[in-house]
């Protein structure tokens, strides 16, 4: 009998990043979330999995390690099992559990896990796969359902794998740095006990949070910028100085501005920067300075800039005939003398759409990061429908900065219900 070729493709430009940094208490996952109408019956979601995963090959795969670069390679290994959550999310990915999958997913009451090492998927590759999972799960689970739809996968789910950055780079006349390396702004504070993942979620209106971005002028991205700016303002002005200015990483979907349906990592961070040179900013100056610094930064030549710079680095960095242990040891190096430039990062997911037919069986959506270094709080935004949820991941206890948040957020019309993880509490 022949034998069969297994399929591996090459690490994008972002995914090159993550496994020479991963750490247990720096994962370099994230994790998106359904939350459903009804309960979830584990051994139908396996059952939804084993079907989709089938069907879904960039996220059949496994980790491997060259001599001299980390590839993915076609995982022949049995599908990994779901569970029920337990233990805190967006732990490490080992390369010898989970059956060598990146990615695990997991069910608590109503809700559906996804968490994602990100060196297989950026978040929009994450939710084509979550969207399908949801989509089986519900016409397994209702006769009905799948009677009507059939078993295809739904219309405009991509499971392209690929390489946009290469595809759409366009080599620099003048190589030059695109990134902040100034030391920010960084947020401390006593850490939750136990190496505690904090989670807070606040669910709004979608109609009421366009009310306000509007009457400022701004996107709802700008709007929660500035007010995560404001925020650390408040809750953190005593310790602040020009020196070490507040910044906002911001990641920016890349496949609208190059037409792009990949499934892979295909986006660059950007940086909104606050200067806190005075004691009385108001809402309305820091509104107007996340405006200004995002908006000059998210233009297609700009975004096109930042990952040209990122890929002719990559060509450089694989070019060479240099071990991956030396080349991991390097991008270590880079990173760390980048990291500490930004006090957070706050991701936008956008409009989660579903076909009509599952709609009415989902309530919302949800999306968080795991923490980097220096960045022990995060925020992670997704709507569903006119239900939009903001999930604040934090390693610390004090909770202070979130609910300045959330109290200026309610002063300005958006009423919000609250939830978390029960961890400030133990």
């Amino acid at each position: 009998m022949p034998h069969r070729m297994t399929h591996w493709e090459k690490l994008d430009n972002s995914a090159l990043l993550f496994p020479a940094i991963a750490t247990n208490s720096m994962t370099n996952t994230y994790r998106l979330a359904v939350i459903l109408k009804e309960k979830v019956i584990g051994d139908i979601l396996q059952e939804a999995l084993e079907f989709v995963l089938k069907r879904f090959p960039g996220f059949k795969q496994r980790l491997r390690k060259g001599f001299f670069w980390y590839y993915l390679e076609e995982n022949d290994k049995p599908i990994p099992k779901v569970v029920e959550e337990d233990t805190y999310p967006c732990r490490s990915t080992k390369t010898n559990e989970n059956n060598s999958y990146l990615f695990r997913v997991t069910y608590y009451d109503r809700r559906i896990n996804l968490e994602v090492f990100h060196v297989l998927a950026d978040g929009t590759g994450g939710f084509e796969f979550l969207k399908e999972l949801t989509f089986a799960y519900l016409r397994f689970a209702h006769e009905k359902l799948q009677e009507k739809v059939g078993d295809s996968f739904s219309e405009g789910t991509s499971v392209n794998r690929d390489d946009s950055f290469v595809r759409n780079y366009k080599k620099p006349e003048k190589l030059s740095n695109v990134y902040a390396v100034k030391r920010a702004f960084l947020i401390k504070g006593e850490h939750l006990p136990y190496h505690g993942f904090g989670v807070v979620n606040a669910y709004l209106s979608v109609p009421e949070v366009k009310k306000i971005a509007h009457s400022f002028g701004v996107s709802i991205n700008e709007l929660m910028v500035a007010l995560f700016m404001y925020s650390t303002y408040k809750a953190y002005r005593p310790q602040m100085t020009p020196k070490r200015p507040i910044r906002v990483a911001v990641p920016v979907n890349l496949r609208p501005y190059f037409d792009s349906i990949t499934t892979k990592n295909f986006f660059v961070m950007i940086s909104a920067e606050f200067i806190p040179e005075k004691d009385d900013y108001t809402f309305e100056e820091i509104v107007d300075i996340a405006k200004e610094s995002l908006r000059k930064q998210i233009t297609k030549e700009n975004l096109e800039s930042i990952f040209s710079f990122n890929v002719s680095g990559q060509q450089m960095m694989l070019a060479r005939t240099v071990p991956l242990i030396f080349k991991n040891i390097g991008l270590r190096a880079v990173y760390g003398r980048s990291a500490l430039a930004n006090t957070t990062t706050v991701t936008n997911m956008g409009q989660v759409n579903v076909p009509d037919v599952y709609a009415d069986y989902i309530e919302s959506a949800q999306t968080f990061l795991s923490f980097s270094k220096g960045q022990g709080l995060k925020l992670g935004i997704a709507s569903f429908r006119n239900v939009m949820t903001l999930s604040f991941s934090t390693v610390y206890s004090d909770t202070t900065l979130i609910m300045e948040f959330l109290r200026k957020l309610s002063e300005l019309g958006a009423v919000s219900s609250v939830e978390t993880n029960g961890v400030f509490y133990e």
